[in-house]
């Protein structure tokens, strides 16, 4: 049953029900423009992930021993992670900050800002002193410089899913958004790579003490590469249009909560389960592997990088099926499927097998791919063109509040509650539930006019599915 509110703003609909819209607002680019555009966003976010991710990575295997040397392993263990989840708190702040100037000021240039910004917080982590050296000022300095990794990520990923949805043909809309969605599998990969190389090549005190500071530092060479590709990018047409007309949001955020709060909260919901079933498989589950069955680093770091590298084949195929078969079914699989496999990963985990350690991670990383591909199009799609950067934004970060920043802390407390691995599956599968029924309450996208400056939503703000 759809349930429609009357809106008077909102735009006639057509006579002759919903088709393909063409782009309204200036020409499509050339295919080979299209693909720079999608290249230097892939390339933008890519960095930013690597510099989360590789915090990520630290966290799991040697920020309590640097930080929180003080603790008990599985207390230092906790405050890692919790140190790890601020910078969603901060993810938010960033996403309405930089939401706001990206609807008013541009796309273009709040992608350059928060790069810079994440670069440098990046490289300072990797100068930062350990405990013995300064005491209690080194893990405060660290979660000063995780909130700032936080407030740029805030701002990057809506700005980078944006450069590439409001360039792309509308009938391709899903595979281009889902081309900025596969920076995560890269960046995540490039970062346990570097650790790979690193924990290989020393030994357990040189890691500790200055080995880990590496994946950092070089942190500061793939922004720069970043920095100089995204300087060679045009503004969206849509948002010059906007821009052009007069008609920008005085302040985005207000506007956005008045008009898309149901699309705020059931977007961010809806997405919950990617960031809970990735942060398991890349963080809680490096952990649980080393800490709990004895795997060493260099095998899980060996099955993470094996689970990106199929997430980066099959992100942009599945987002070529939402532009055929529609967003949510697409995610409705996906969503499903990690529900399904939320148990037998564990299963398979606890056999103490290494290589059934390798299906467990592939399978799940099928699942996350499906729901992760089309996620950024269907997001974006659900926003007027004055807010969108804004609702893409902070809908976004706050699937990454509610999912990605607890699911380190609540696995690490159900695990020492509990003793048992189950306790997370049943964790994992709840929020593959929740995400479900939020996916269910939201309209199908695929066939807004995203370009339209006046229109309230391309999806038609009202619709809500009862």
């Amino acid at each position: 049953m759809t349930i429609r509110t009357p809106d008077p703003t909102a735009p006639e609909p057509s006579a002759v029900g919903p088709a393909t819209p063409e782009k309204t607002v200036g020409a499509q680019p050339e295919p080979r423009k299209m693909r720079k555009i999608a290249v230097a966003s892939v390339i933008g976010t890519t960095v930013e992930w690597y510099d989360l991710f590789v915090f990520g990575t630290a966290s799991a295997l040697v920020f309590d021993k640097i930080f929180f040397p003080q603790l008990d392993g599985t207390i230092g263990t906790l405050l890692a992670f919790l140190t790890f989840a601020s910078a969603y708190l901060a993810r938010m702040v960033g996403a309405i900050l930089f939401g706001h100037f990206g609807d008013r000021v541009g796309r273009k240039s709040m992608l350059l800002t928060s790069l810079m910004m994440m670069g440098i917080a990046t490289f300072a982590i990797g100068l930062v002193p350990d405990y013995n050296t300064i005491g209690v000022a080194a893990p405060l300095i660290l979660l000063g410089l995780r909130v700032v990794q936080g407030l740029a990520l805030g701002g990057e990923w809506g700005g980078a899913v944006l450069m590439t949805v409001e360039h792309a043909p509308s009938h391709r809309r899903g595979f281009f958004g889902s081309m900025v969605q596969i920076g995560v599998p890269i960046g995540t990969l490039l970062a346990n790579a570097v650790f790979l190389v690193v924990a290989s090549n020393t030994d357990t005190a040189e890691l500790l003490s200055w080995g880990w500071r590496i994946p950092f530092l070089i942190s500061a060479v793939l922004v720069g590469v970043g920095i100089y590709i995204r300087l060679h990018i045009e503004e969206t047409s849509t948002f010059q249009a906007v821009r052009q007309a007069g008609a920008k949001a005085k302040i985005p955020f207000f506007v956005l909560m008045r008009q898309y709060w149901r699309q705020v909260l059931l977007g961010g919901v809806a997405t919950l389960s990617t960031g809970s079933t990735f942060t398991l498989m890349i963080t809680s589950g490096v952990s649980y592997g080393t800490q709990e069955l004895g795997h060493s680093k260099n095998l899980m770091l060996w099955v993470v990088m094996a689970s990106c590298a199929i997430a980066f084949t099959l992100i942009p195929l599945f987002g070529r099926l939402s532009d055929r078969f529609g967003r949510k079914p697409v995610i409705y699989a996906g969503i499903a499927a990690e529900a399904v496999l939320a148990f037998p990963f564990f299963w398979l985990l606890d056999t103490g097998s290494s290589s059934l350690v390798f299906v467990a991670y592939a399978l799940m990383t099928v699942a996350f791919a499906a729901n992760y591909g089309p996620i950024a199009t269907f997001l974006a799609e659900l926003f007027g063109t004055r807010v969108r950067y804004s609702g893409l934004s902070v809908a976004y970060m706050l699937s990454g509040l509610l999912g990605s920043a607890a699911t380190p802390a609540i696995t690490v407390g159900l695990l020492s509650l509990t003793g048992e691995s189950s306790s997370i599956a049943w964790y994992i599968l709840a929020a593959a539930l929740v995400s479900l029924i939020a996916l269910f309450l939201l309209s199908e996208t695929r066939f807004g006019n995203i370009d339209e400056v006046d229109a309230e939503s391309p999806a038609s703000h009202n619709e809500v599915n009862a």
